[in-house]
């Protein structure tokens, strides 16, 4: 069994996010899905990062740092994988750089550089991306060239990308659902997870 936060989307905590953790509460992991958002969700991203921005990305990832300490203390036996989609990747990513024990990484539709939590990627630390090749968000804001340098600097880290130019493709509740595209992400996460659990 592992241990798995999965952060949500600029959208809020949705129904296909909630989807999500069930696969991997089926799977026999404890998932917690902290609500960065208190309750509130949205359809149209716009409007999500809109909220995001009102209350502080500083902010939302202190939310996450500690929706984490309270459901998994650190000194809690057992693996940590952090999951983040889109706005979500940036408290995955923050927690699996800078809090000790985190046995896997998987960013969804998002990524920035190592420099913005610590010096590099941490050894040790296995990490997938997903993201679509055209996904304009991924790729013109600068979170392809993150994600490959850090895959290309990392010895255990994989970048997925899927053909489709959606952003929130793996979250079915939502317009930009691929199903083919996230029954292939759902399963590459659920094997990340189970071999840190092993």
């Amino acid at each position: 069994m592992a241990h798995v936060v999965v952060f949500h989307h600029a959208c809020g905590l949705t129904t296909g996010i909630r989807s999500f953790a069930d696969r991997l509460r089926a799977d026999g992991h404890d998932v917690c899905t902290p609500d960065l958002y208190d309750g509130a969700t949205f359809t149209a991203l716009d409007a999500g990062v809109a909220h995001a921005r009102e209350i502080g990305f500083g902010v939302l990832l202190e939310r996450g740092r500690r929706a984490v300490a309270a459901e998994f203390p650190e000194d809690l036996p057992g693996e940590l994988v952090t999951v983040g989609f889109s706005l979500g990747a940036l408290p995955a990513q923050m927690l699996a750089q800078t809090r000790p024990g985190v046995a896997g990484a998987v960013l969804c539709h998002a990524c920035v550089p190592a420099s913005e939590f610590g010096d590099a990627w941490p050894p040790g630390v296995p990490l997938q991306v997903h993201a679509m090749e055209g996904d304009e968000l991924f790729v013109n804001d600068g979170d392809l060239d993150a994600a490959r340098d850090i895959v290309a600097s990392t010895d255990d880290a994989d970048l997925f990308l899927y053909p489709g130019t959606t952003h929130l493709f793996a979250d079915e509740s939502l317009p930009d659902h691929d199903e083919s595209a996230a029954a292939v992400l759902v399963q590459r996460v659920r094997d990340f997870v189970a071999e840190r659990s092993r």
